[in-house]
C-alpha cells in the first residue's frame, strides 16, 4: 500500500523532539545570512539574487534530467527584475522556469491556491506539446514513477488516480495555508517545508513538473516562515547528491510516520543555507579583490578574471591553465605567460603545480584546492 491508500492519510506523524535542534539551527543561520547581506552593496545583492535564482532554476531542472542554458536563465531573470540584460533571445524552457522562480521570489507570502499552482505549471511547461498544461491530470491511466526496462519495470511509486485529485489538492492547499506562520495550525519552518514537499509529490497532481513544483513549494514554505525570500541553494544541494534524495523520497512513500524524511530534508536545507553563506562570502571577497586590483589590469586580464568569477564559489573547474586563458582572451603564448605571472604577483591568482600541470586559482578563501 502507498501512503495515500492508508486510512491515516494525510495525517503524517513524526518525532518532534528529533527536529528541535535542526529547527533552531535553521533560524540561527537565517539570522546570520541577513546580517551578512548588510555588508554587500545593493548591486551585489542584485547579483546574488540573480545568481542564486538562475542556479536554482538550472539545478531543479537537472534533477529531472533537463539541462538548460545558464546565460539564458540569467538574462531572463534580469529582465523580469528590471535589471540590465544582454538582450539575447531566451528559449521557452529557460523563459518559463525563470518566470516561475521570479514569481516564487516576488509572491512568497501569497496564499496557495489551485490557480496559483496552475500558473506555475503553465510557466514551467512553457512551449511543450501533448501534455495537459495549467490544470491537474485527468487521464484514467495510472500515474507511476518507474525505472528499468519496459517489459519488466520497477514501480517506485503510484500516485492517486485522477478522479480523486481535486479533493486531494483541496485538502493539500487547505493544510498548507493553515500550517503557515499566520495560519490556524502553524508548524516549525523545516517541518512544514519537508511535509509540504513530500505531501505534494505523493499526490503528483500534474502530468509533468511535479518534482520542480514540489521543491518550489518547499522554498515558498521556508520563505513564509522567515517572512522574506530565503535565497537558499536548495536545488543546488539536492542535485549534488540526488541519489540520496530519490532514495529518501522512495523510503517514505509507503508510511505515515515520516520522521526520517523530515530529518533528511532538514539537514539538506541546513547544507543549502551553508552553501548560500559561501556565496555571500564569495561576493564579499570578490568585491575586496576588485578593489585591490582597481585600474591595474589590462583588458585581457580583466576578461579572464571576470570569467573565473562567473564560475561562482565552486571555482574554475580543474583550475585555470594557460590554454584556458588563451581560449578566453587570445594572445601569443609569451603574452599569456606574462599576464598570468603578473596576476600572481598582484595577488589576484595563486599558482599551483609545475610545467604542463600548472594551474591558477582566484586568491579567495575556498577557491584553492587542498593539495
Amino acid at each position: 500500500m502507498w501512503n495515500w491508500q492508508q486510512k491515516e492519510w494525510p495525517n503524517f506523524s513524526y518525532d518532534k523532539q528529533a527536529l528541535e535542534g535542526l529547527e533552531e539551527q535553521f533560524l540561527k543561520n537565517a539570522g546570520e545570512h541577513l546580517g551578512a547581506l548588510k555588508h554587500i552593496s545593493n548591486d551585489d545583492q542584485d547579483l546574488l539574487k540573480v545568481e542564486l535564482l538562475s542556479e536554482e532554476a538550472l539545478k531543479t531542472s537537472e534533477i529531472e534530467g533537463e539541462f538548460l542554458d545558464r546565460d539564458s536563465l540569467q538574462s531572463s531573470i534580469c529582465h523580469q527584475f528590471g535589471l540590465k540584460t544582454d538582450n539575447r533571445k531566451v528559449p521557452p524552457a529557460e523563459q518559463g522556469i525563470a518566470a516561475m522562480m521570479v514569481g516564487l521570489y516576488k509572491t512568497f507570502d501569497t496564499s496557495l491556491s489551485h490557480e496559483y499552482l496552475w500558473q506555475w505549471h503553465e510557466m514551467l511547461i512553457n512551449g511543450q506539446q501533448n501534455i495537459v498544461i495549467g490544470k491537474y491530470r485527468d487521464s484514467e491511466e495510472p500515474m507511476r514513477v518507474v525505472s528499468g526496462v519496459i517489459y519488466d519495470p520497477t514501480i517506485h511509486f503510484e500516485a492517486p488516480p485522477a478522479n480523486i485529485l481535486q479533493n486531494e489538492m483541496k485538502s493539500f492547499i487547505a493544510w498548507f495555508n493553515a500550517s503557515s506562520k499566520q495560519g490556524k495550525s502553524p508548524l516549525p519552518a523545516l517541518t512544514r517545508a519537508a511535509i509540504a514537499h513530500l505531501y505534494f509529490v505523493c499526490i503528483h497532481p500534474f502530468e509533468d513538473g511535479n518534482g520542480r513544483i514540489s521543491r518550489a513549494i518547499a522554498e515558498k514554505s521556508l520563505a513564509q516562515s522567515l517572512n522574506q525570500p530565503t535565497l537558499i541553494s536548495l536545488a543546488y544541494t539536492i542535485e549534488r547528491d540526488k541519489k540520496s534524495y530519490y532514495s529518501a523520497l522512495e523510503s517514505n512513500n509507503k508510511e505515515i510516520d515520516i520522521t526520517n524524511w523530515i530529518i533528511y530534508f532538514a539537514k539538506t536545507v541546513l547544507t543549502a543555507q551553508d552553501n548560500t553563506r559561501k556565496r555571500i562570502e564569495f561576493i564579499i571577497e570578490k568585491t575586496k579583490l576588485y578593489y585591490k586590483l582597481d585600474g591595474s589590469l589590462n583588458s585581457r586580464q580583466e576578461k579572464v578574471i571576470e570569467r573565473m568569477f562567473r564560475e561562482g564559489f565552486d571555482g574554475f573547474k580543474g583550475g585555470l591553465s594557460a590554454e584556458n586563458y588563451n581560449n578566453i582572451s587570445p594572445a601569443p603564448r609569451t603574452t599569456v605567460t606574462r599576464d598570468l605571472n603578473d596576476l600572481v604577483n598582484k595577488g589576484a591568482l595563486i599558482k599551483i603545480g609545475q610545467l604542463k600541470h600548472t594551474r591558477y586559482y582566484l586568491n579567495i578563501v575556498g577557491q584553492v584546492p587542498n593539495i
